[in-house]
């Protein structure tokens, strides 16, 4: 039994060598193994959302005209800054538009665009081209023009930089209007809305 024992070892022994060569002979082929390389890379991309931005200089309702009767007129002016960073397209359209007696019906309503500050209009000058944004009733600027796919264009912004318009707006209780509108009330809001283009 010691004598098997003894002849397994040397045999083993010697099995060890050429398992060893083997394996140091795989590894050596290994390192010596070298290969051409290139690489090429493209860094940190990133992507940011442009923008479409509006603002107006006026806190409050423009108008709150009481007491009126045929003939009475009045104007303010409102300035809508774009500062979005896309070319864009703004439109003008009426909100939560209301009235009784149908007054809205005799209260002709003109929007002109152009330039200058202040509700007052001192300062504004209607643009040299492309001045008219809307001339009719404030009932069929209420029916018509209820948002921005059927809102009256007024300027393109192109994004580049802050770009401002001033719109004169003039109301004027028609002359003719009918004694059926005593009493009658009539409000409405002014969106512009800006989508890029």
């Amino acid at each position: 039994m010691a004598q098997i024992s003894a002849r397994t070892a040397k045999w083993a022994k010697w099995a060890v060598v050429p398992a060893a060569l083997l394996v140091s002979g795989f590894v050596v082929s290994q390192a010596s193994y070298s290969a051409f390389t290139s690489t090429t890379a493209n860094p940190a991309n990133n992507w940011s959302a442009g923008t479409v931005k509006l603002d107006n200089d006026a806190a409050t309702a423009l108008f709150t005209a009481t007491n009126l009767k045929p003939g009475s007129t009045g104007f303010k002016c409102i300035t809508v800054t774009s500062s979005g960073s896309l070319a864009s397209a703004v439109k003008l359209y009426a909100t939560a538009p209301a009235t009784s007696n149908a007054l809205s019906s005799s209260i002709d309503l003109t929007i002109t665009q152009g330039n200058g500050a202040g509700a007052d209009c001192t300062s504004f000058t209607p643009l040299a081209t492309g001045s008219s944004v809307y001339s009719g009733t404030l009932a069929a600027l209420s029916t018509a023009n209820t948002n921005f796919a059927n809102g009256l264009p007024t300027w393109a912004p192109t994004g580049a930089a802050s770009e401002a318009r001033t719109f004169k707006i003039t109301y004027t209780l028609n002359a003719a209007a009918p004694d059926s509108t005593q009493g009658g009330t009539a409000s409405v809001g002014f969106t512009w809305e800006a989508q890029n283009s």
